[in-house]
């Protein structure tokens, strides 16, 4: 069963409150470093609620679909956040699937 979490694009302004959102929306630990390494660490590990990087999970083999709002806004407000949110996401997939275990993130947004 898939499951979505909704971010609001609006409030990325920076780095900062890009890990703000992230870290309140899927309840990170709180030794959550603040930087991508640290964020593909937690999205990577949505499936194993056992690793503690998170509080939202999937069950293994779901999705979890990143619901942006305002995508457009963050794109042109912020492009190298936007994009190393998109390249992020993606190297997490790529991790899990060169693990032998499946995607487990997806985007949702409208531009």
């Amino acid at each position: 069963m898939s499951k979505v979490v909704e971010i609001d694009g609006s409030a990325v302004v920076n780095w900062s409150s890009f890990h703000d959102q992230f870290s309140t929306k899927m309840g990170f630990p709180a030794f959550y470093g603040r930087n991508g390494n640290a964020w593909i660490d937690c999205m990577t590990s949505v499936d194993c609620p056992e690793d503690g990087l998170s509080s939202v999970t999937v069950i293994k083999g779901a999705t979890l679909t990143l619901q942006v709002s305002e995508a457009s806004s963050w794109a042109t407000r912020r492009p190298e956040v936007w994009a190393a949110f998109q390249e992020m996401t993606a190297f997490v997939n790529w991790r899990r699937i060169e693990q032998n275990e499946g995607a487990v993130l997806a985007l949702s947004y409208y531009a």
